[in-house]
């Protein structure tokens, strides 16, 4: 059973060393929602703030909210790239994020190369990526470039030999951080059908994604972010609802409505 679970989780960056500059103290005024100082004096983001959340099987989980309210964040974290400065965060289940799929790339290595440092980026071990190298292959349509230095590939040579790579083995959590878009027409459709089978065969799925008709399409669940705190927890439909009604309150149209 596929698990992912945060209790009192914070997660906060640290900005300026100690000091009593105006700069500092104006900016600790200005946004005193998300800015705090630690103990060594530090002025500190507030990415996260006291998350608490269990997220089980069977869950397809939407994040909503404004751009800087922890939605990448918080994906991060669960995909294990960032950790904790308060509270704890456990997965239970083989994790695939999709948050930047070009990460891990090495310019100076071959498309074949990378897919097995990329499969060692994933903690795929490389016996196990070379047998998925023939897969990669035919859907990338890359030929003789798979061959050739990565640093030779269009951007779009390089998301399909990325998204290939982070795609061709199955894992129960699925992580991305909105849906992907890059590509011409004819690679998107191919896209577009393995992501509908990757969601269709995890046992968890997280997207965050301003495309409120891509969450309702997609998502049994919503959480709405604000200033990194957990605002809405519920049906996905109560979460676009909750973000729209903030949005109208500050005068500004929902994106992706």
């Amino acid at each position: 059973m596929a698990s992912l679970r945060l209790r009192h989780l914070h997660v906060e960056f640290p900005i300026y060393q100690g000091n009593r500059s105006l700069k500092t103290l104006l900016l600790a005024a200005s946004l005193p929602g998300n800015l705090a100082r630690d103990a060594a004096d530090r002025i500190n983001v507030r990415a996260l703030n006291d998350l608490t959340i269990d997220i089980e099987d069977g869950d397809r989980v939407g994040l909503i909210g404004n751009n800087g309210t922890g939605k990448t964040t918080l994906l991060k974290v669960l995909a294990g790239v960032y950790g904790p400065t308060h509270g704890r965060f456990h997965s239970t289940g083989s994790i695939s994020s999709l948050l930047d799929v070009t990460v891990g790339l090495n310019n100076d290595a071959t498309g074949r190369e990378n897919i097995i440092l990329r499969g060692m980026y994933m903690n795929v071990h490389p016996r196990e990526m070379r047998r998925h190298v023939d897969d990669v292959a035919a859907f990338t349509e890359l030929g003789p470039y798979l061959d050739m230095p990565v640093r030779t590939y269009s951007a779009g040579m390089q998301i399909r030999l990325a998204f290939a790579v982070s795609t061709c083995i199955p894992r129960e959590i699925l992580l991305m951080d909105e849906w992907i878009s890059a590509g011409d027409s004819r690679f998107l459709e191919r896209a577009h059908k393995r992501m509908t089978d990757l969601i269709g065969n995890s046992n968890i799925m997280v997207l965050a994604s301003h495309s409120l008709p891509l969450l309702r399409q997609w998502c049994n669940r919503g959480i709405f972010l604000q200033q990194g705190r957990a605002v809405v927890d519920g049906d996905i439909e109560e979460a676009i609802a909750a973000y729209q009604a903030a949005s109208s309150e500050r005068g500004a149209p929902a994106a992706g409505a």
